[in-house]
């Protein structure tokens, strides 16, 4: 993970932008991609709308995905944001990329790409998720996230934000990162 650098994108010769934000369920992903998407005037994208039925059913029951389950989803992902590129549309996507060959197949899809992955303590999130009503996701889940998810710390176009603060702190670091990296480079 970088620190901040001016070169710390994919495909930073591309013109349409792409700000995805990572992490386990709970982290606060949707929240700050949808502040992001209006901030900057770009397409808000949810990763989990691109999920099977099957897939959803999976996770309802308490069920973790495996990575053959997972591979149309990253299939479908990619195509639509290899769309969004060819249209020159700039987009924020909220999306989990707990596993680094996920996040390299949508670095694939040819947009500039900066990747903002919020990170906390499992238990901080846990008492989220538990508060969370209207979720596909069981709540029981969080553990077999954090034991897929593989740390981005050697990937470079990767910020990491400290989650244990307020949303507007949060929101705040990530404009910053944004403003610094994927728009004055």
């Amino acid at each position: 993970m970088n620190t901040t650098s001016s070169s710390a994108l994919s495909n930073p010769q591309a013109s349409t932008h792409l700000i995805i934000v990572m992490g386990v369920s709970g982290c606060g992903k949707t929240t700050l991609a949808e502040a992001l998407a209006e901030h900057y005037h770009y397409t808000y994208l949810d990763a989990d709308h691109f999920h099977s039925e099957k897939s959803r059913a999976l996770m309802a029951q308490g069920i973790p995905l495996t990575d053959e389950d997972r591979a149309p989803w990253i299939a479908a992902l990619k195509q639509h944001l290899e769309g969004r590129a060819a249209a020159g549309q700039h987009a924020v996507l909220a999306f989990s990329g707990l596993k680094q060959k996920h996040r390299n197949a949508l670095r694939t899809a040819g947009l500039r790409t900066l990747v903002l992955f919020l990170d906390g303590e499992q238990e901080l999130i846990q008492q989220r998720i538990n508060k969370r009503e209207g979720h596909f996701m069981a709540p029981q889940l969080l553990a077999s996230q954090f034991a897929s998810l593989e740390v981005p710390v050697t990937e470079t176009d990767v910020q990491r934000i400290d989650i244990n603060t307020s949303m507007d702190k949060v929101l705040a670091k990530a404009i910053n990162l944004v403003d610094e990296i994927l728009l004055n480079p």
